[in-house]
């Protein structure tokens, strides 16, 4: 057994893992490499009854400028699968088998669904506008099915090795935070008092989420949503751990690091079908003014989280990168986010004046977000 992970498994593993757990003889027949990422599709011969034909294999990357590669992060998907496994709930790809030091996990292959990331960019499709409900869905089904749960997670997650529940929670939020307000104020955009009173509301309210504590897969975006019609999956855990609920709706909201403009969840319907569906086990969720400060809490802070690293470095990229319109385009989605929940007013101001700054400081920007709010297209992908 390879102790990192980060090698390509023998498939001889893959077949002694299955044949034990399945208590039959299993053959790696066809070994198919999905580049970039590390992880294989297997097909197999077998006459275990319970197991498919095709599974997908995944180990520790080994490029990604390093990241990705802890082995706490596989440790950390197998707890999470395994957990939603013992609750029963449907959300997630099943997971197989894994070598005793959990170098390898073998899981569900979820084909024929496909990332819901291809599905998104221009106009509006049947399949994308499906794809996208069942995407809020799932989303609000983790969060429901989970909520009240974190004790029976990291039970099983402590099993595996050392973990730190405070850290899932606050996550680099309050570090990223003062990066932004500092790179704030050097571009002529000081935080006021009052924004900062509200910052401290979201931070307090992001580490002690109350009834919106639940599992999320640290990274809830359409590049990590397999779909078929209205029939998905959320993959990639490696990063999972209890905390508030919203940060991962923020992102229908605020566009991620592969997005410049998304539809307005709002008038697609998309949040209401999140919060409906969140609603079902997290029945605080229902008060307009409990969830709507909630919801501008995790904007913002989703939009601090994507951009308070970047500016440098998208500010020494050329005119006519995309990643210029996208951050505005971060902060501007987390004020109308705020706007129409009718809180953090503060920050919503704040984030707006940051946008326009940045509108004048990167004059390509500004062209292509005016642009884009004239075109038909629902989905801009860079």
């Amino acid at each position: 057994m390879r102790p990192t992970g980060m090698a390509e498994p023998d498939p001889v593993l893959i077949e002694e893992l299955l044949s034990t757990t399945f208590r039959s003889r299993v053959i790696v027949a066809g070994w198919q490499r999905m580049a970039p990422w590390s992880v294989a599709r297997c097909v197999l011969v077998h006459e275990a009854p319970a197991l498919p034909p095709t599974v997908v294999v995944k180990w520790l990357r080994s490029d990604l400028h390093g990241s990705r590669v802890d082995p706490r992060q596989l440790l950390t998907e197998r707890a999470a699968l395994e957990f939603l496994a013992g609750i029963g709930l449907a959300v997630a790809p099943v997971l197989l088998a894994s070598d005793p030091a959990t170098t390898a996990l073998v899981l569900e292959d979820l084909s024929p669904r496909v990332p819901l990331y291809d599905l998104l960019d221009g106009e509006e499709t049947p399949a994308a506008t499906m794809g996208i409900a069942a995407f809020a869905r799932a989303l609000g089904l983790l969060a429901a099915g989970t909520a009240g749960r974190a004790e029976t997670y990291y039970e099983r997650r402590r099993a595996l090795g050392p973990v730190d529940p405070a850290s899932d929670r606050e996550g680099s939020i309050r570090d990223r935070w003062e990066q932004t307000a500092a790179i704030s104020a050097a571009l002529g955009v000081p935080v006021s008092g009052k924004v900062a009173a509200e910052m401290a509301g979201v931070l307090a309210a992001l580490g002690d989420p109350g009834p919106f504590l639940a599992l999320s897969n640290g990274d809830a975006a359409a590049n990590n949503f397999l779909v078929r019609d209205d029939d998905g999956r959320i993959i990639d855990f490696e990063f999972a751990g209890f905390r508030h609920a919203l940060l991962d709706a923020a992102c229908l909201h605020v566009p991620g690091p592969m997005w410049i403009t998304l539809p307005d969840p709002v008038r697609t319907g998309l949040e209401d079908v999140y919060r409906s569906t969140l609603c079902s086990g997290v029945p605080e969720a229902a008060d307009d003014g409990v969830y709507g400060g909630a919801m501008a809490a995790a904007a913002v802070a989703a939009a601090i989280q994507r951009g308070a690293s970047r500016f440098a470095r998208v500010g020494r990229r050329p005119p006519g990168d995309g990643s210029r319109p996208q951050l505005i385009a971060t902060l501007e989605s987390a004020a109308r986010a705020a706007d129409h929940h009718r809180s953090l007013p503060h920050l919503a101001g704040w984030c707006r004046a940051l946008g326009e700054t940045l509108r004048r400081r990167w004059p390509d920007a500004n062209e292509a977000l005016t642009r884009l709010a004239g075109d038909a297209a629902a989905w801009v992908r860079r």
